[in-house]
């Protein structure tokens, strides 16, 4: 590969990620949307009840799409003070989940009424769990208000 491609593939991926970092709000917000509208989704059309501890991480998932929209709206900068906490504590609620659900730890008082939290409803590629997802999520939004945070850093 000569000097010149290689250095626009550098480029390339300069611009890339100056522009993950400028939009990664956005991206969260995205995230949060995506992460609604599945959740509705596997429970409204498919008809998966959501155990104990899908509806702490809905809730926690859910809260994130007002916050950041309001932040958008009104230019809050710092909005990532309010979204770090709520997704992070979504996150440690969806590790727990995934520790149960893989069975790593076991708690049968946690999810001795309702839905089981273990019951598996879907496996895409034979690993992808609905917890994962979830995990999965809020590991996007955490690394997004962090790339964010950095970026404002840098930037001011």
């Amino acid at each position: 590969m000569g000097i010149l491609a290689q250095y626009g593939i550098i480029l390339y991926m300069q611009k890339t990620l100056n522009w993950i970092q400028k939009n990664a709000l956005h991206l969260a917000l995205l995230q949060a949307v995506v992460a609604m509208v599945g959740s509705l989704y596997m429970s409204d059309v498919k008809g998966y009840a959501p155990c104990v501890l899908c509806w702490y991480q809905r809730i926690a998932m859910y809260s994130l799409i007002p916050i950041l929209l309001i932040g958008y709206f009104r230019g809050d900068e710092k909005v990532y003070h309010y979204v770090t906490p709520i997704a992070f504590t979504g996150w440690a609620i969806a590790l727990y989940h995934n520790l149960l659900y893989t069975g790593i730890i076991t708690n049968e008082d946690m999810c001795s009424f309702g839905i089981s939290c273990t019951t598996k409803y879907v496996e895409y590629f034979g690993f992808v769990t609905i917890p994962l997802m979830s995990l999965t999520g809020f590991s996007t939004i955490l690394i997004l208000s962090v790339i964010y945070r950095r970026w404002l850093r840098k930037n001011s």
